[in-house]
């Protein structure tokens, strides 16, 4: 115990060395000096003003002053030993005892002051003369003793004076003044603003100002036998002083303090720039005043840290005008506010429309020290609605609609900052410009505007891709501009030179059943028989088109048949008399010469019109990304789909099948998720997980809720989709096909069917013409198309050529489906073969029957697509890892899938 208290009597020794050092106490007592100088610099900067805050600025300034002399009375009585031999001592004395009398002048002065900032007229009480009096005993008295008589007074005197003041501003005159201070505020209502102020000075700047004073004249001592000089308490109340006025100066002035700004001061939390940008997408995206509002309540809450449902945001409506908003029409607040604003006068106008933003803490205590009509106007109107802040918002010099936040919606007397109040004003603006589009109803108008716009140039730029493609087909051949020349007489085929036997790679007259032997011979026919040109097409050994012109020779017995690779003219000419619309002659260009018509020509073999404009709207539909309606058999549905998807260059395809109407919601919440309010589980939607290259296909439309055809049909206009049951949207660039084998037409009447979707479908409908109503011609070439894709050994294509009567057995027998055209042909086929003892020898295309265009050539390869790491990649994802699927169609055994598999790490 002896060593504990030897320890702390030997720590508090050190301390009392450090505090009551003598150089210590001049650079802390400087510092003192420098800080009020500084604020009365300040102070002087702002002037004394002609509100009724004059008397407190001015009680302020004598309050430092006496403070400051005091201060510089300490700095002289302790440098004096080091310069006594220049300084007299009578000097020092005469000025401590000046500085006491400045000293009674400033607790005066400072008891005056905290009375001061509760009252507007300050009135001089008689409690407050006595007060005066006795202050000015003392000034009076020290300042005779500093002057007159010098050398009479002895030193005890004065001590017992000074005692005797200590004991009076300490104990008598501060604790009065502090407790009337207090009374009032508990009595009247005084701005939260001044209150908070008043708070501050109180228990940050009087109370530690009282208690160091009473240190530095009543010292106490340790029960442990150490005794601590004063000038260690001189230096704890200077240092702790000087603190406490620097951050009570710097408190109440961010406080408006002596409304010498306009606005609370504060240094900003929130990265607004950061923040700001977020919220700027979100309103581009904004289509209805509730997401509107949404948005608004998700900003104050980041921005300011305010309850959502303290903040509102209010739309003022002409009467004729019909919108949806969320507030009601009949509620107190809108009703108090619009009364307001209808009968408020010239002058309050233009005061809000000056102050932008109303903020009842600043305007009343504003009001508090400069009363006036105008502002006391306001603030019963913001008293009356209950708000603490009000944001108009202006379309020219008409409030259009206006923010508002409720009274109290911040604690702990935290005010709003000029800073903040810049950042609400910025983002009423935005708010105003999206509310004047909704009002004129042109937001909506130019979201659709510019969702059409991005598909128009998306278009553009796929047909422009496909015109460069097609370019190129007839750039490759343009170094091939030699004629190719053969002579065909007497039914025998002579060629001219050696570019036709280049041209044509095989024997005419051996291969008299050779598809280009016909169409020659056929041509030749045709020549001699009606003697006018002809003009027909081929194809080389590589599948490129040959164009033959053949005329008759001049001695009339033999006929010229001139080969060579097309032009653009010589590909569209044969067709182009088909199309009555000339808006389709690029899209029949593209079919003749590029990947994707190729891919178009290999689902639909036919050339006929019917079947022509049906491949040219494929084609259109394929090039672009709007929401495609699709009108054909059920078993043509998945080809068709899968080949608009892989001419449009999508990523992922989604299939979603409705077999019956959709109850309770599940299909869309299955697509567009549901609001959490409602605490259903489920999983993601399926919306959020494809990407916008992806496309997704819903089979059967009409069996979709009308409601959840509501939500696609915004999706498919606007380009974003909104969580069902919630006004969140998201941005969506999916595509959309939807399939349907009802009328539309008669379900929207019965209100089954939303017209909305159904206006947005039919702008893109693909309908696939009848096969029962095809013209026999179309049929005939659709079989030939057909077969020519069935068998891969072109040496016996022309041994199992359909005849007349398999033709007319198909006419008679026409399917519904396409997909079931082309089983019939392949079984017709199958047929013949087996009849001629051919089967083994056919070779048919394993890939007839498949439909997506990237599983063709897998389909092809077979069991040796096994040995391609990109081709298994492509089956694992398009079988959603199912190596049981992936096995049976590439007919091999599942242990060689999953020895593959693990091979290229795709488990």
């Amino acid at each position: 115990m002896a060593y504990l208290v030897h320890f702390f009597n030997t720590l508090l020794t050190f301390l009392e060395g450090i505090l009551g050092n003598c150089y210590f106490l001049i650079a802390i007592t400087t510092v003192s000096l420098v800080l009020k100088l500084f604020i009365i610099a300040t102070l002087g900067k702002q002037g004394l003003g002609n509100t009724s805050a004059k008397k407190p600025r001015l009680l302020l300034l004598i309050v430092l002053i006496g403070s400051i002399v005091s201060d510089s009375a300490w700095i002289l009585h302790l440098v004096h030993p080091f310069i006594s031999n220049i300084l007299d001592s009578r000097i020092v004395i005469c000025w401590s005892r000046i500085a006491w009398a400045f000293t009674s002048i400033q607790y005066q002065a400072l008891a005056l002051f905290v009375e001061s900032l509760i009252t507007r007229k300050n009135p001089i009480k008689f409690r407050h003369s006595i007060f005066l009096l006795i202050s000015g005993f003392f000034s009076i008295f020290f300042i005779s003793v500093a002057f007159f008589d010098f050398n009479q007074w002895e030193l005890f005197t004065v001590y017992k004076s000074q005692q005797a003041f200590s004991v009076y501003s300490l104990f008598i005159l501060m604790p009065m003044s502090l407790v009337t201070t207090i009374v009032y505020l508990k009595k009247v209502p005084l701005p939260r603003i001044l209150r908070q102020q008043i708070k501050v000075f109180i228990l940050a700047l009087i109370v530690p100002h009282l208690l160091c004073d009473c240190l530095q004249m009543y010292p106490f001592n340790f029960s442990t036998g150490f005794v601590a000089s004063s000038f260690a308490f001189v230096g704890i109340s200077t240092m702790l002083l000087t603190v406490a006025i620097y951050y009570s100066m710097k408190k109440v002035m961010g406080l408006r303090f002596l409304n010498f700004s306009s606005h609370v001061q504060s240094v900003p939390h929130y990265n607004f720039v950061d923040g700001f940008k977020i919220v700027l997408q979100q309103l581009s995206k904004t289509t209805g005043i509730k997401e509107l509002e949404h948005i608004t309540k998700n900003f104050f809450k980041e921005a300011f840290h305010l309850s959502t449902n303290k903040v509102k945001l209010y739309i003022r409506m002409p009467k004729d005008i019909s919108y949806e908003t969320s507030s009601d029409n009949f509620g107190k607040t809108e009703l108090t506010t619009e009364n307001f604003l209808e009968t408020a006068s010239e002058n309050v106008k233009q005061y809000i429309k000056k102050t932008t933003i109303l903020i009842h803490d600043e305007i009343a205590f504003s009001n508090f020290y400069d009363e006036h009509e105008d502002r006391q106007t306001i603030i019963t109107f913001l008293e009356g609605v209950e708000v603490d802040v009000f944001i108009p918002i202006y379309k020219q010099n008409n409030i259009i609609a206006y923010i508002i936040i409720d009274r109290y919606a911040r604690e702990n007397y935290k005010f709003y900052s000029n800073v903040e109040r810049d950042e609400m004003l910025v983002f009423a603006q935005y708010v105003g410009n999206i509310i004047n589009l909704l009002q004129q109803r042109n937001l909506e108008q130019m979201i659709q505007h510019e969702k059409e716009l991005k598909e128009e140039v998306y278009n553009k730029h796929q047909e422009i891709n496909q015109y460069k493609e097609s370019i190129k087909s007839f750039l490759k051949n343009t170094k091939q501009k030699d004629i190719g020349i053969i002579f065909y007489k007497s039914r025998r085929f002579t060629f001219g030179n050696q570019t036709a036997k280049k041209l044509i790679n095989i024997d005419l007259n051996k291969q008299a059943g050779h598809p280009t032997t016909k169409k020659l011979k056929n041509i030749g026919d045709l020549v001699r028989q009606y003697n006018t040109p002809q003009t027909g097409f081929i194809s080389d050994t590589a599948g490129n088109k040959l164009i033959v012109s053949a005329v008759s020779h001049l001695e009339q017995q033999s006929v010229i048949l001139m080969i060579h690779y097309p032009e653009v003219s010589d590909i569209i000419k044969k067709q182009i008399d088909l199309l009555k619309d000339p808006t389709k002659w690029d899209y029949l260009l593209y079919l003749e010469t590029t990947k994707s018509g190729h891919l178009i020509n290999q689902l639909i073999p036919g050339s006929g019109e019917t079947l022509l404009n049906f491949k040219i709207d494929i084609m259109r539909a394929a090039l672009g990304t709007k929401a495609t309606l699709l009108e054909m058999s059920e078993k043509d549905l998945l080809p068709t789909v899968e080949l608009l998807h892989h001419v449009s260059l999508r990523q992922s395809l989604h299939v979603l099948k409705l077999t019956h109407p959709s109850k309770n919601y599940e299909v869309a919440i299955k697509l567009f998720g549901i609001n959490p309010i409602f605490g259903i589980t489920h999983n993601k939607p399926l919306l959020e997980k494809v990407g916008n290259a992806d496309t997704i296909f819903i089979e059967n439309i009409h069996f979709l809720s009308i409601e959840a055809q509501e939500y696609l049909a915004e999706l498919i206009k606007y380009g974003f989709y909104r969580i069902f049951k919630s006004d969140k949207k998201i941005s969506c660039d999916v595509r959309i096909i939807c399939s349907t084998n009802q009328d539309l037409q008669p379900l929207v009447q019965e209100g089954t069917f939303s017209p909305t979707l159904f206006n947005e479908l039919r702008k893109a409908t693909i309908a696939m013409p009848s096969l029962l109503t095809l013209p026999e011609q179309e049929v005939s070439e659709l079989a030939e198309g057909f077969t020519q894709q069935a068998i891969q050994n072109k040496h016996v294509k022309e041994l199992l050529e359909l005849s007349n009567k398999d033709k007319t057995k198909l006419m008679h027998n026409r399917p519904i489906s396409l997909f079931d055209f082309k089983c019939k042909v392949q079984q017709l086929l199958k047929k013949k073969s087996q009849a001629a003892n051919l089967y083994e020898e056919v070779a048919f295309d394993p890939a007839y029957t498949i439909s997506d265009p990237e599983l063709i050539e897998a389909a092809r390869l077979g069991k040796h697509a096994l040995r391609d790491s990109k081709t298994m990649a492509l089956l694992w994802q398009k079988f959603e890892k199912n190596q049981n699927k992936i096995a049976d169609f590439l007919c091999v055994n599942r242990s060689s899938v999953n020895r593959r598999c693990k091979q290229y790490n795709l488990q």
